[in-house]
């Protein structure tokens, strides 16, 4: 279905109005409730269509996946943040979530992990809130491995975040 309904492609400039929407939109829907809501909102505020024009026209542009034509994710990724041994990194992958469970995020993942591979990275590891039950089984469904673990602040808040990974 994803292969007839969904189309992958770079983003450009044009798209910055909604990828800022979607940010907005998604990361509301993953995060209320884990994420203090003053720092959520604090850091959707910092994704502002001036922030997506930029990202769609830098050297590691996001991914964008349309279904029928309209965007209904986005992946950004590049050479992992920390050492160690994978070296490519999903850094984002969100669907807005009228998209999420028909099969699109893989399809997205799959695109994400391709450009990965064909820029020779060996290995690939992405990161999620651990209270984001959503998105780890996401991962584990994708065949990723828990690789690590670690704290986030978030304000006074400390949440746990794991790294799944892939040979």
């Amino acid at each position: 279905m994803a292969d007839e309904f969904a189309k992958v492609r770079t983003a450009a400039e044009k798209d910055a109005d909604v990828l800022a929407s979607l940010f907005r939109e998604s990361w509301q829907h993953a995060y209320r409730g884990i994420i203090p809501h003053s720092h959520l909102e604090r850091m959707i505020s910092r994704r502002d269509e001036c922030y997506w024009r930029h990202a769609a026209t830098s050297q590691s542009r996001p991914l964008i996946l349309e279904a029928d034509r309209i965007v209904a994710g986005y992946a950004t990724f590049g050479r992992a943040r920390r050492r160690g041994p994978y070296e490519g990194e999903i850094y984002e992958l969100y669907m807005a979530p009228v998209y999420q469970g028909l099969g699109l995020g893989e399809h997205l993942f799959e695109a994400a992990r391709q450009r990965l591979d064909e820029a020779g990275a060996r290995g690939l590891v992405v990161w999620a809130l651990s209270d984001n039950l959503p998105a780890c089984e996401f991962y584990i469904r994708r065949g990723g491995r828990a690789v690590a673990r670690t704290v986030e602040r978030f304000g006074p808040v400390r949440l746990p975040k794991t790294a799944y990974a892939w040979q």
